[in-house]
């Protein structure tokens, strides 16, 4: 359209500057000038005529009147003339010249003022043909200028947020603080109804961290009660929203919004390290969902990366504390071994060559009882220093806490033919190198002082939460009991009790011993797996 019009002026205007007649013709025809400037030049004519005869011959007296008559024909041709110059050329050429600044300022609507342009018709209509062109072109330049403005607008929100990732990787002061940090961002992103992240645990096991359901409040992990199930059937959590059953008849009598998975897409963001799979985020968004927006599956794949990597760092480090605590562990066994472990050996040996050495002598039967009780006291000592190294150089176990007081408990039974149940009714969670350490030495003391002194037969060893969401440790038997220290006893009497006492100081968990003659004991361990630390440990008995 442009290039016609175009070709079109450029004819106009070639014939314009040869002069035309013909065109000219047209065109005071066309302006309704023709008869009147004609009746001008005849009238004119007529007039000059008249007026020179009237000179040459006097005794006409017509004449006079006729060349007046004729000035009056001139004077009123030149008024149509003027009025049609005026209508059909002057006023259109100055409303074209308005519209043509309008036109160069982009004005929309310019060409508006050109419904009358008279004789310049035919520049009129091509003015408002360039000028809807122009107008077309400006609005596409505004759509353009609008779809960049917002495709910046997406990716300065995106550099944002991973921006605030990158970030939050360095400033969280925990791995799951992070990820709950951005459980409420990404479902924000895709403009999900609900949310949840979890943890892929070491055992292969997936720990829910926490939810955003259709209320919006957020649900941490340690708020999470026991498992929930559906009337279904299905395993429920706080953010999950879709059921793949009767979504109204779950709703209706659970009392609990679902949806059928024809209503709601599940968006996955899985959080990997190099191929390995460490936690994910699922959202749940109405369909159609984002399946067709690649940029936000982008930039949720990339937010995913980044996290990934936080998660394979936090775990590295964990590693790397582990192996430092090993490596000291194995230190301290090769010391022991090397000093402790050779000395008591050769005290036994000593003993044994002094009990063979004494054998045919007379000595009083109460120096044999003692020399008794000396070799007695240095092999069990021997036998509990092999026990420490072999539960020294042993590996913590990477799978957690539960799966080394699962190994440990079933040792134990097997070694002392009790009755010994573990139970965990916990959800998955995860400690420190240390704190874990700490845990198992304390149940590992306690089972020693059951092994020693309670002659129980049957011993309970339960991993469950309290009702405030910490974790609580139980150890109980059905032995022969002891009595409590009371406050101020000298702590050499009972020094396993102190040792177990300070191991659960410095981790900022709080150790109960409930025993009486006779009624066995109860050892109960209370810490704090998601704000280990923050508590002033206290110790009861």
């Amino acid at each position: 359209m442009m290039a016609t019009s175009n070709t079109l002026m450029v004819a106009r205007r070639d014939r314009t500057a040869r002069g035309d007649p013909a065109r000219l013709d047209a065109i005071l025809r066309a302006a309704g000038l023709s008869g009147p400037m004609r009746g001008v030049v005849l009238s004119l004519g007529l007039a000059i005529y008249a007026l020179v005869l009237d000179v040459l011959t006097p005794e006409q007296d017509w004449l006079l009147p006729l060349g007046l008559l004729a000035l009056l024909g001139v004077a009123v041709s030149l008024a149509i003339t003027w009025s049609r110059l005026r209508q059909q050329l002057l006023l259109p050429l100055v409303r074209l010249e308005h519209s043509l600044s309008r036109v160069c300022q982009g004005e929309p609507g310019a060409s508006d003022a050109l419904r009358d342009a008279g004789v310049l018709e035919a520049i009129a209509r091509d003015i408002r043909s360039l000028n809807e062109e122009l107008t077309d072109l400006y609005e596409e330049m505004d759509n353009r200028v609008a779809r960049q403005t917002m495709r910046l607008a997406q990716k300065t929100a995106s550099l944002k947020i991973l921006y605030d990732v990158a970030a939050g990787i360095h400033q969280a002061e925990s791995l799951e603080e992070l990820l709950l940090r951005f459980l409420r961002v990404i479902k924000e992103m895709v403009n999900g109804r609900a949310a949840t992240v979890r943890l892929v645990m070491a055992d292969g096991s997936r720990r829910l961290v926490g939810a955003i359901g259709l209320d919006d409040d957020l649900v941490r992990e340690q708020d999470i009660g026991p498992v929930d199930l559906c009337l279904c059937g299905s395993l429920l959590t706080p953010g999950d929203i879709v059921c793949g059953n009767d979504a109204r008849y779950c709703s209706r009598i659970y009392g609990r919004r679902m949806f059928a998975s024809s209503e709601m897409e599940i968006v996955t963001v899985p959080l990997e390290y190099r191929g390995e799979l460490l936690g994910v985020y699922t959202v749940f968004v109405e369909r159609p969902g984002v399946g067709a927006r690649e940029d936000i599956l982008d930039l949720l794949a990339t937010v995913g990366h980044h996290l990934g990597v936080a998660i394979a760092k936090q775990r590295s480090d964990a590693e790397a504390r582990r192996l430092s605590i090993i490596e000291e562990r194995n230190s301290l066994a090769h010391e022991l071994h090397d000093s402790l472990a050779q000395t008591l050996a050769s005290l036994r040996f000593q003993s044994r060559m002094l009990t063979d050495s004494l054998r045919g002598s007379a000595i009083s039967l109460e120096a044999r009882n003692d020399l008794s009780r000396i070799r007695n006291g240095l092999d069990e000592a021997h036998t509990e220093l092999r026990e420490l190294l072999v539960s020294f150089r042993a590996p913590l176990d990477r799978r957690g806490l539960v799966p080394a007081l699962e190994k440990l408990t079933h040792r134990f039974g097997q070694e002392t033919g009790a009755h010994v149940l573990f139970q965990n009714d916990c959800r998955p969670f995860e400690l420190s190198a240390t704190d874990e350490l700490q845990i198992l030495r304390i149940v590992q003391e306690a089972l020693a002082n059951i092994r020693k002194h309670s002659h129980a037969h049957t011993v309970r060893v339960l991993l469950t939460r309290d009702a405030s969401a910490q974790q609580v440790l139980l150890i109980e038997d059905d032995g022969v009991g002891f009595a409590t220290p009371a406050p101020g006893v000298n702590p050499g009497e009972h020094i396993g009790l102190s040792i177990m006492e300070e191991r659960a100081r410095r981790i900022g968990a709080e150790l109960r011993i409930e025993s009486d003659v006779g009624e066995g004991t109860r050892v109960e361990i209370v810490f704090d797996a998601a704000r280990r630390g923050t508590r002033t440990p206290r110790v009861t008995s």
